[in-house]
């Protein structure tokens, strides 16, 4: 792909990788679940992933587009790109990937006061807090705006008092940025959206065990819990457009995030489907759906490519995430369905011996994959937007 920067990409492309050849360990190469094991499942890093936490975070490219006055790396967004790429060629995480880094720091960055990106942005860039999002509710899913978790004024502080759920992350999280209800006489204008301290006796979370085995989610109670004056982000009942653009920024993320990692689909099928006289691989109807999925892949990484080409450096998403994030899910869901049929019955083990490491994660992977087009907003929910947002048809869902 080309980098639309000339010379200056082209040396700062040497020194990142010259940087990233020194200082990511040995190690951690050729371990594409490292990353995941690190932001899933509470592992604090120890060892030589810590030492690359460590490396990053001096080097502040946990976070390398974000203004350098907070540890961040000051990148442009084409340095960054190449900066990915690099990271890419030799199986380099980010350490710092999270929902502080994806979702809740740039909205900060964008709706905060000085003060409030003083003291929530550096902890971010150096990984040392880990952020959840509290916005579903058992009453208000799709229908984001009919929250009802409540936040009243108690004088010197906010008090919290509701029920979150699909609160990812929660059980280990130190933050939860979270919209709140504190107008009870009007839907949208009566949102909030506050930060609140997870580490308090009025916060109490309970996993939630899913098919694929894990429990990435939770259930989220808030009893009298507190939330500081100066942790409302925006103003008093001007929550949901703060919430909006988080929303944009984390359905940026999931459109790219189904398609990355992973060996070739190509070379997966070549192992356990064999090959014809050609070198290709042997049942011609699979190759093709295998190929197909492969281009989708590719023309949705160029489509996200061209959209950021296209914002000239603006690096706020737009609607068009909505589109991303379908197109994303939906081949990530066909991926992983078209893995588990190459890998025929070795694609259905759950535990032992008899399989290996990944025939097991690509059963647990399409089962958690069902979900990929719910979460985050669904399919019909982001149908809607680019109807409406990006080709201006009438909203029929208000047709009495």
């Amino acid at each position: 792909m080309a980098d639309f920067g000339g010379a200056d990409l082209d040396a700062f492309r040497t020194e990142a990788r010259s940087w990233l050849e020194a200082n990511y360990p040995p190690s951690l190469r050729g371990d594409p679940e490292a990353g995941t094991r690190m932001m899933m499942g509470g592992v604090k890093p120890a060892g030589d992933h810590l030492v690359w936490k460590q490396r990053m975070a001096e080097k502040g490219w946990g976070a390398p587009t974000w203004p350098k006055q907070y540890g961040a790396g000051g990148l442009t967004p084409a340095e960054a790109r190449v900066l990915q790429q690099e990271m890419d060629r030799i199986g380099a995480y980010n350490p710092m990937a999270g929902m502080g880094t994806s979702m809740f720091g740039p909205t900060l960055l964008e709706y905060g006061t000085e003060e409030q990106k003083q003291r929530h942005i550096p902890p971010i860039v150096r990984g040392e807090l880990r952020w959840c999002q509290g916005y579903s509710e058992p009453g208000a899913g799709s229908d984001l705006a009919s929250l009802t978790t409540k936040c009243e004024d108690a004088g010197d502080h906010w008090k919290i008092n509701g029920q979150k759920i699909w609160t990812s992350g929660a059980q280990y999280a130190d933050w939860c940025f979270c919209l709140v209800r504190t107008d009870t006489t009007k839907k949208h204008e009566g949102i909030s959206f506050v930060l609140i301290n997870m580490h308090q006796p009025g916060v109490e979370t309970r996993p939630i065990k899913l098919i694929a085995g894990s429990s990435p989610f939770c259930e989220t109670f808030f009893t009298d819990a507190r939330a500081e004056k100066d942790d409302m982000v925006g103003p008093l009942n001007g929550g949901w457009t703060v919430g909006k653009r988080l929303l944009q920024h984390e359905r940026s993320g999931q459109g790219g995030s189904r398609m990355a990692g992973g060996a070739s689909i190509a070379e997966i099928a070549k192992k356990y489907v064999g090959v014809d006289d050609k070198g290709r691989i042997a049942d011609s109807d699979l190759r093709t759906r295998v190929v197909q999925n492969m281009m989708d892949a590719r023309a949705h990484a160029l489509t996200i490519e061209r959209a950021r080409l296209e914002s000239k450096g603006n690096v706020n998403p737009s609607a068009a995430t909505s589109i991303m994030k379908n197109s994303g899910t939906w081949i990530g869901q066909t991926r992983a369905e078209l893995l588990l049929e190459i890998m025929g019955h070795q694609g259905l083990g759950w535990s032992g011996d008899d399989f290996a490491k990944d025939e097991i994660e690509a059963v647990r992977n399409w089962l958690s994959g069902k979900a990929w087009t719910i979460f985050g907003g669904s399919q019909e929910v982001q149908s809607n937007i680019v109807s409406k947002r990006i080709l201006g048809l009438p909203d029929t869902t208000q047709a009495g």
